[in-house]
């Protein structure tokens, strides 16, 4: 630091400064120097810089207070002798600051990282941080850590309202893990994990679900297990995913470089991306893939990142090999300023998207295609407790249309140069995604978003029937009685029941005491019989549109579902069967 300038300066001209280590907190006791200082004076001066028309207090904020307490009694405005620091000096600045504060009262860890974020936004080095501190250099870039955390778990951390543990194991996770467990911290029903609980909790245990696999499911040969509702699916054998999973990480990562990437680095499995210890950088720039894998499965390409020190070389060295100058590699902006632009520019970016709808449309898409920080949008998993259910619905015509929409998707992306968009939560290939769409007209980006929703429907719930009753769909042109349909099928009293509505009442009742396997064999041939006359073709009330039970006050889940939601769709809810109801479908026009 520069020798100070020794000045007297009125205390009205002086106010505490943002580079103090302690700008903002409350007012602290000073009843413990209040005596001496009335006493005696300022013995010690204070440290300041020019700031804003006046002079900021770099450090000497307790004397300042204790000063401003005892003007408020008198009525009058000293003059504080003071130290002035020159202008540019920030870093010293901060230094100075911390010194005197981290002297008097151990920082928290929060404190911490907001002094070591300050120093290392004005150029300082973790080397020179840990040094300048007397800790070690592991020790700077765990505090740094906590920048890898969102605004409002740091702010939680701060507050003491969540523990150390709670927090490091926070750092391990990604934005969109973030976002899932701040969602759980607000929730009135449910409860955030904590501690190691929360560590078990990002990383995933053992279990791969179906969703983090990059590859197509439809060809590995590895075993997939699903739990009894079928709403989660896991591969059986981790080996075999990652098997699996490494040959597209190959393949994508032999196009990062054919699209011109200087290099793609591959993390070990299990390492955690610390943003902190990377700049991000542009392609141009010599900037890197970083390929990070964790444990649970998840694969995210981070595009665009250099070690700091690779940075700083890269920086420090002009394109005719001469150095430049120091100056020119610290950030222009400090941190507080990168928050302030940040956030007006977010701001004028969502009033954007408010008036430009084709275009909010288009954005929409590309985060349901690719995932963000605060998208965690998953395609639906085929999972079932039987194999057959499985091969029965591969095996349908809906499956088919949906595969063939999926290339047609696929086709209009290949046809613009752009990736097929993968599920990966990065920013670059989000805005990848969403230049491509850009350039698509309204027709195609619609395909794209029926798609979208298509693959990310959610099965056995309202949301099924609300989308078969808005499409107002024929499910007779995609599904009938299968093998399949017939060996799940046990309860006589549905089977009787099916005999009753496919054939006749008179029929179910001279088959009420056969066997079900009898009763299931009548059926099938009547429905074959059927299927050969004029009569159209039988549909179980599960699977109509809306769907209905056959045994009256049983649990029958599509009927059920519906039940939920009928109030929402049909303008009279309570009307009876077989009237005719008022849609409210929407206008496929």
């Amino acid at each position: 630091m520069s020798q100070p300038d020794l000045i007297h300066i009125e205390l009205s001209k002086l106010s505490i400064s943002k580079l103090n280590m302690r700008h903002g907190r409350k007012v602290p006791d000073v009843s413990d120097i209040l005596p001496s200082i009335r006493e005696k004076g300022i013995r010690q001066t204070l440290l300041v810089r020019r700031e804003a028309g006046g002079y900021g207090i770099v450090a000497g904020r307790r004397r300042f207070f204790a000063l401003q307490q005892i003007a408020k009694e008198t009525g009058s405005d000293p003059l504080v002798p003071c130290a002035v620091m020159t202008e540019g000096d920030a870093a010293s600045a901060i230094e100075a600051s911390i010194i005197e504060n981290v002297a008097r009262l151990p920082a928290t860890e929060m404190e911490q990282y907001t002094a070591f974020r300050k120093l290392h936004d004005e150029g300082r080095t973790v080397e020179e941080i840990a040094a300048f501190f007397g800790v070690t250099e592991p020790n700077v870039r765990r505090v740094l850590a906590l920048a890898a955390l969102s605004a409002p778990i740091r702010k939680l951390y701060a507050d003491e309202d969540i523990d150390r543990e709670t927090v490091r194991a926070l750092t391990l996770a990604t934005p969109a893990q973030q976002a899932d467990w701040l969602n759980l911290w607000n929730s009135e029903t449910e409860r955030a994990p904590m501690g190691r609980a929360c560590r078990a909790w990002i990383t995933g245990g053992s279990a791969i679900t179906t969703d983090k696999a990059l590859f197509d499911l439809a060809g590995y040969t590895g075993g997939v297990t699903a739990d009894l509702f079928g709403e989660a699916a896991v591969f059986a054998d981790a080996a075999s995913f990652w098997e699996a999973q490494g040959a597209v990480i190959a393949e994508h990562a032999e196009g990062y470089r054919q699209r011109g990437w200087s290099d793609v680095t591959l993390m070990e499995r299990g390492a955690y991306f610390q943003r902190w210890d990377y700049v991000q950088t542009t392609k141009k720039q010599g900037g890197k893939v970083i390929v990070e894998q964790r444990h649970d499965g998840t694969v995210t390409f981070h595009e665009g990142w250099l070690k700091a020190d690779e940075a700083r070389k890269s920086r420090t060295v002009s394109a005719s090999g001469e150095a430049q100058a120091e100056a020119d590699t610290r950030p222009e902006m400090s941190g507080p300023m990168a928050d302030y632009i940040g956030l007006h520019r977010h701001a004028i970016a969502q009033a954007s998207l408010t008036r430009s709808l084709a275009i909010a449309l288009r954005l929409v898409a590309a985060h349901a295609l690719c995932g963000s920080a605060l998208w965690n949008v998953r395609p639906h998993s085929l999972g079932a407790v039987k194999e057959a259910t499985l091969a029965s619905v591969d095996s349908s015509a809906a499956v088919a249309e949906v595969s063939a929409a999926r290339e047609s998707v696929e086709a209009l992306f290949d046809a613009l140069g752009a990736p097929v968009p993968r599920r990966s939560g990065d920013a670059y290939h989000l805005c990848e995604t969403f230049a491509a769409l850009l350039a698509m007209s309204d027709a195609e980006v619609m395909q794209v978003v029926a798609l979208a929703l298509a693959e990310t429907l959610d099965s056995g719930g309202p949301a099924v029937e609300a989308v078969l009753h808005a499409c107002d769909t024929d499910p007779a042109e995609f599904w009938k009685p299968d093998e399949a349909f017939f060996d799940l099928l046990r309860d006589k009293r549905v089977i009787n029941a099916f005999i009753a509505d496919a054939v006749s009442p008179e029929t179910a009742r001279e088959a009420g005491d056969a066997t079900a396997k009898a009763q299931k064999a009548q059926l099938a041939e009547a429905l074959v019989a059927r299927d050969t006359s004029l009569d159209s073709a039988w549909m179980p009330g599960w699977m109509q549109v809306p769907p209905t039970r056959h045994i009256e006050g049983a649990a029958s889940p599509p009927a059920d579902a519906w039940d939920r939601i009928v109030g929402l769709f049909e303008a009279d809810a309570e009307q009876e069967a077989g009237g005719e109801p008022s849609s409210c479908k929407a206008n496929a026009a």
